[in-house]
C-alpha cells in the first residue's frame, strides 16, 4: 500500500527542532489599526470579511506581515481564518475558495521569501478556523453539518493552501474536537493524492476553566489528537498566557509532540464603545511566554488577538535571549478518550473494565429498546454501566429484525457522546458501521475488532477507517485455520496481525488490544477443557513476545451454559488468574464481578480445579457445588444476611458489602445504644478501614472501593444531623484538592466527609486545581494543611510542583498527599525543593483517609506536631 512521504523532513519541523519559533502576532486587530473602509472590503455586504482583504486590499495584507516579519517573528499565517467553503458561503464567496486560498499563502510566501535568511528562513502557516459549527453538539441547529461535509470543506482549504505554498497546515482556535478530527481527516485525504505530507499543526482554545466549549479537557484532547498523528499540538486564543499555565504545564508533561502556546492580549475588556480592549501589555506578555519556553519547554509562541508588531518584538527579544527547558522524551500515552474525559489502558490496578450491556447482541433489554428506538432507555442503561465502575462501554446495536445498523449505531453513539464521560468501544462487524459510528466520536474510540478468518481482508477493510480516525483496535486470535485454541496458536495469529498492523499500516503497538478468546467449560468436551488454561497462558505469551500490545478479554464466555450462581464464581476466578497473567481489560457487566477476596475458599477451589482442567472431574464436582444455586438464591432473598447481628455489626456488613439500603435504619438503631461520635468512629471509621486494607491487599477492585465510599458518604449524611457541633468551633481548617489534570476525587470526598465530621473545617476545591488556586485558598482561609490527592502517575507530578511553590512564596502550610499513585517515598522525595532544602512545615503521606485524620490530629497539637515534624 502507498503511503503519503513523511512530514519529518520538512524545513518548518526541522527549525523547530533547532530552535523555538516566534509566529506574528493578530491579523485581525492589525487589519483594523488600518481603518480599512466598506469599499477595501469589497462593499458594504462584505464588511467585516477580514479574509477577502487578500484581492480587494492586498497591500494592506501583505504589509502586516512584513510588519511581524520586520521584528523577527519566524512564521506569519495566512488570512484564511475563515475562508474554508463553509464559511465563505456565508458572505456568498464560496466559489472563490481556491482564489481566496492561493493568493493569502502567495501574499504570505512572498513577505517570507523576502526576509528569509539561511540561518532565518521564515515560514509561512496556512491559518485554518472553525466553520461556526458543532458537530459534536446535542442541538440540531449548531451541529447540522456532516462529517463528510467538514472533510471536504477542510480538504479543499488545505488543498488550495498547499497549492499556494504554506509550510504548515494550522488547526486553530478550535472549539470542537470533531470538527477537528474531521479537518485532519480531510488533510489526510489531500496527502494521499499529493504523495507527501504536510505538517499539521492543531490548536485548540481553552475557556478559564481548562475546557473547550462542549467541555472536552485537556488531558481528552490531546489523547485525540495525537492518535491522529498530528506534528505539533497546542493551545490559542480565548484567554492570555496567565490562564494558559497549568493546561500548558500540564501539556508539557503529558505530549509527545512539540507544543505551541499563543494566547490573546490578556482577557478582553469591554469599554461599551464595542470594541474590545485587550489589555496585557508586550513586556508583560513576553515574560509569561519566555517563562513557558524556561520551564515548560514550550516550542512555538506568538500572539493571537489584541497583539501588534510591538508585542512581537518584545517576544522575540525575550525568546532569543533564553533557552528552553528539556524535557525527557515520552511515547505518546496509551489513552482512549471521550467528548469530556481521557482514560488510560494501563489501569491500576488492573483491569480496565469494558461495560458490555450496551449491546444488543447480549441485553435482551437493549435489543428490545432498539426495536423501539428507545434512546433514552439505552442512555440509561449506559449510565448504569458508568456509574458500576465501568471504564469503556461496548456499544452494539446488530439486530437481525432491522436493516439500519449503521443509523442506529450513529444516533446512539451521538447520544452518548454528549451524555456520559465514559470512552466508547465500537462493536460491529460491517466496517461501513464502524466508519458511521467513529464520525460522531468527539474523542478516540476502539474499534471491536479485526481478525484473519479471511485472511486480510478484514484488517485491509478495518484498519485504514481505525487509522483515519485514530482509535485503537481490537484484534481477535482468529485465522483461516479457525480460534486459535492453544497459546502457540493465539501468538502465532497474534504475530501475523501485528506484521500487518504495525509493520504495514504504522500504527503503534500500544494501538492494538489482542483478545486471545476463550471458550465456554460448560460443555466437559475434550476439545475445551484446557481452554481456559490455554488463554490465560495465551495472554502471558503475547505479552511477553509483542512489548507494547495490550489484551482484552470477553471473560463471561467461560461460564456460558452454567447457572447464575456458578456463572459468578467461575467468571470473577478467572478473570483474577487472567489480571495475573497480564490481561489488561475485561469486557464484563461490572456490577455482577464479584470480588476474588469474597468468594469462599471452596468455591475458588473449584473453580480451580476448572480452570486449570487438575482433575478430571473438576466440572462436576463444580456443577455439584451450585447444583442448588436457585434454591440458595431464593433463600438468599428470603433470608437477612445480616439477622443476628447488633446494630453495629450491621452497619460495619453495609459498608464492606456496598450496601445502601437499610443502612440508615441501622445506624437509627445504633444511635440507641451509643452516641453518635462513637457510631462514626468505633463503626463506620474502622468499616471503611477494612474497605481500604481489602483494596491495599488486591482483594478489592476500585469500582468496589467507590461504592462502598458512596455507602460511607450516605451514613454519615445521615449520622452528622445527630453530631453534636460547637457552634464556631473547629481544629483546624484544611484546604483539600485534586491536583491539575486528574479528574478523580472521590478518594478526597471521603477525606472531606471524614475530615469534616471528626471537627475540622474543609474547604473542597474539588478536582483538576490549579497550584495557584490551591495556594490562593490556603492563604485566604488561614489553612493549618493542605491535602493533595492523586490517583494517576502522571498527575501526582503536580505535588511537588505545589510545595516548590509554596516554598518560593514564603508559605509555610504543612501538605499531606495520598492517592492510588502515591507511597511514602513519593512524599520523602517531594518534601525536598532542591537537592539539598525540604520543605520546612513538611510533606506527609497519608495511605487512606483514616491515616489522614489521624496526621491532622498531629499537626494542630502543638506538642505531637514537634515529634512529627
Amino acid at each position: 500500500m502507498s503511503k503519503p512521504e513523511s512530514s519529518s523532513s520538512s524545513p518548518y519541523l526541522a527549525a523547530l527542532a533547532q530552535r523555538v519559533l516566534v509566529y506574528d502576532g493578530a491579523m485581525g486587530t492589525n487589519i483594523q489599526l488600518h481603518n480599512p473602509t466598506p469599499e477595501d472590503f469589497g462593499g458594504k455586504a462584505l464588511e467585516g470579511c477580514n479574509d477577502n482583504l487578500v484581492l480587494t486590499r492586498p497591500d494592506i495584507i501583505q504589509s502586516i506581515h512584513e510588519s511581524f516579519l520586520a521584528v523577527g517573528c519566524d512564521v506569519v499565517e495566512t488570512c484564511t481564518f475563515q475562508s474554508t467553503p463553509h464559511r465563505l458561503r456565508e458572505w456568498g464567496l464560496e466559489d472563490k475558495t481556491r482564489e481566496l486560498n492561493v493568493q493569502a499563502a502567495r501574499l504570505a510566501r512572498a513577505a517570507c521569501d523576502k526576509y528569509s535568511t539561511p540561518e532565518q528562513p521564515r515560514f509561512v502557516a496556512g491559518s485554518i478556523g472553525p466553520t461556526g459549527m458543532l458537530p459534536s453538539s446535542s442541538d440540531p441547529a449548531l451541529s447540522n453539518i456532516t462529517f463528510d461535509a467538514l472533510v471536504d470543506t477542510y480538504y479543499h482549504q488545505a488543498k488550495y493552501l498547499v497549492e499556494g505554498g504554506v509550510d504548515v497546515l494550522l488547526v486553530e482556535t478550535a472549539q470542537d474536537i470533531l470538527e477537528v478530527k474531521a479537518a485532519i481527516v480531510g488533510f489526510e485525504r489531500l496527502f494521499a493524492e499529493l504523495g507527501r505530507r504536510v505538517p499539521v499543526q492543531t490548536q485548540i482554545t481553552l475557556d478559564t476553566s481548562g475546557r473547550m466549549l462542549l467541555g472536552t479537557d485537556i488531558a481528552s484532547a490531546i489523547a485525540t489528537l495525537e492518535a491522529m498523528r498530528v506534528d505539533v499540538v497546542g493551545l490559542n486564543c480565548s484567554t492570555g498566557p496567565e490562564h494558559m499555565r497549568e493546561p500548558v504545564r500540564f501539556l508539557t508533561e503529558h505530549a509527545s509532540l512539540p507544543i505551541s502556546v499563543i494566547p490573546n492580549a490578556g482577557l478582553p475588556l469591554n469599554t461599551g464603545t464595542g470594541e474590545a480592549i485587550y489589555p496585557l501589555e508586550p513586556l508583560p506578555m513576553a515574560g509569561m511566554l519566555r517563562e513557558f519556553v524556561e520551564q515548560f519547554g514550550v516550542r512555538i509562541v506568538g500572539g493571537c488577538c489584541g497583539t501588534t508588531p510591538a508585542h512581537m518584538k518584545a517576544i522575540v527579544d525575550a525568546v532569543r535571549a533564553t533557552t528552553p527547558a528539556t524535557l525527557p522524551s515520552h511515547h505518546r500515552e496509551a489513552l482512549v478518550s471521550s467528548a469530556m474525559r481521557a482514560t488510560t489502558l494501563r489501569q491500576e490496578p488492573a483491569p480496565l473494565l469494558v461495560g458490555e450491556r450496551v449491546n444488543a447482541q447480549g441485553s435482551r433489554k437493549v435489543k428490545r429498546l432498539l426495536l423501539a428506538d428507545d434512546y433514552e432507555g439505552i442512555l440509561e442503561v449506559a449510565r448504569e454501566q458508568q456509574e458500576s465502575g465501568a471504564h469503556v462501554l461496548d456499544v452494539c446495536v446488530a439486530v437481525t429484525e432491522r436493516f439500519d445498523e449503521a443509523e442506529q449505531m450513529s444516533q446512539v453513539v451521538k447520544l452518548l457522546s454528549m451524555s456520559i464521560e465514559t470512552p466508547l468501544m465500537i462493536d460491529s462487524t460491517e466496517a461501513p458501521v464502524i466508519e458511521a459510528a467513529l464520525q460522531h466520536v468527539p474523542g478516540r474510540a476502539i474499534v471491536n475488532s479485526i481478525n484473519m478468518e479471511n485472511g486480510r481482508k478484514r484488517i485491509d477493510e478495518v484498519v485504514p477507517i481505525a487509522k483515519r480516525h485514530g482509535a485503537a483496535l481490537v484484534a481477535l486470535t482468529i485465522d483461516p485455520v479457525g480460534m486459535a485454541k492453544t497459546r502457540e496458536r493465539k501468538l502465532e495469529v497474534a504475530r501475523a496481525i501485528y506484521d500487518i498492523v504495525v509493520g504495514e499500516y504504522g500504527l503503534a503497538p500500544e494501538d492494538l488490544i489482542y483478545d486471545a478468546l476463550t471458550f465456554t467449560l460448560a460443555t466437559g468436551d475434550a476439545e475445551w477443557i484446557d481452554s481456559a488454561h490455554e488463554t490465560i497462558e495465551g495472554i502471558r505469551l503475547i505479552k511477553r513476545e509483542l512489548p507494547g500490545v495490550f489484551t482484552i478479554l470477553g471473560v463471561s464466555n467461560v461460564s456460558f451454559g452454567l447457572d447464575p450462581a456458578a456463572r459468578y464464581v467461575l467468571n470473577s476466578v478467572f478473570l483474577h488468574h487472567c489480571v495475573d497473567a497480564g490481561l489488561d481489560a475485561a469486557i464484563v457487566n461490572p456490577a455482577h464481578i464479584t470480588p476474588y477476596a469474597e468468594i469462599s475458599a471452596e468455591q475458588r477451589a473449584l473453580a480451580d480445579d476448572l480452570v486449570f482442567n487438575r482433575r478430571p472431574d473438576a466440572l462436576q464436582r463444580f456443577i455439584d457445588g451450585f447444583a442448588t444455586a436457585e434454591q440458595r438464591d431464593a433463600r438468599a432473598e428470603k433470608e437477612d444476611p445480616t439477622a443476628g447481628m447488633t446494630p453495629e455489626q450491621k452497619v460495619h456488613w453495609l459498608v464492606l458489602h456496598r450496601k445502601k439500603e437499610g443502612v440508615e435504619d441501622a445506624l437509627d438503631a445504633a444511635r440507641v445504644r451509643e452516641e453518635p461520635v462513637r457510631v462514626l468512629n468505633e463503626v463506620l471509621l474502622p468499616a471503611m478501614k477494612e474497605v481500604g486494607d481489602k483494596f491495599g491487599a488486591g482483594e478489592l477492585i476500585l469500582p468496589f472501593v467507590l461504592q462502598s465510599a458512596e455507602v460511607m458518604k450516605k451514613a454519615v449524611k445521615h449520622l452528622e444531623q445527630f453530631l453534636e457541633k460547637a457552634e464556631g468551633y473547629t481544629k483546624g481548617k484544611v484546604v483539600l484538592a485534586t491536583v491539575y489534570g486528574d479528574v478523580h476525587d472521590i478518594g478526597k470526598s471521603l477525606v472531606n466527609t471524614i475530615l469534616s465530621n471528626n471537627g475540622y473545617t474543609v474547604y473542597d476545591l474539588g478536582k483538576q486545581v490549579p497550584v495557584n488556586t490551591i495556594v490562593e485558598k490556603a492563604v485566604e482561609v488561614g489553612a493549618d494543611a493542605i491535602g493533595l490527592s492523586a490517583l494517576l502517575v502522571s498527575t501526582s507530578k503536580q505535588m511537588p510542583l505545589c510545595v516548590q511553590e509554596l516554598h518560593r512564596s514564603g508559605h509555610s502550610y504543612p501538605v499531606i498527599i495520598g492517592g492510588a499513585a502515591i507511597n511514602r517515598g513519593y512524599a520523602q522525595r517531594t518534601l525536598f525543593v532542591d537537592e539539598e532544602t525540604p520543605y520546612a512545615p513538611g510533606v506527609f503521606y497519608a495511605k487512606d483517609a483514616f491515616e489522614g485524620l489521624s496526621l491532622m490530629d498531629r499537626l494542630v497539637d502543638p506538642d505531637a506536631r514537634g515529634d512529627l515534624v
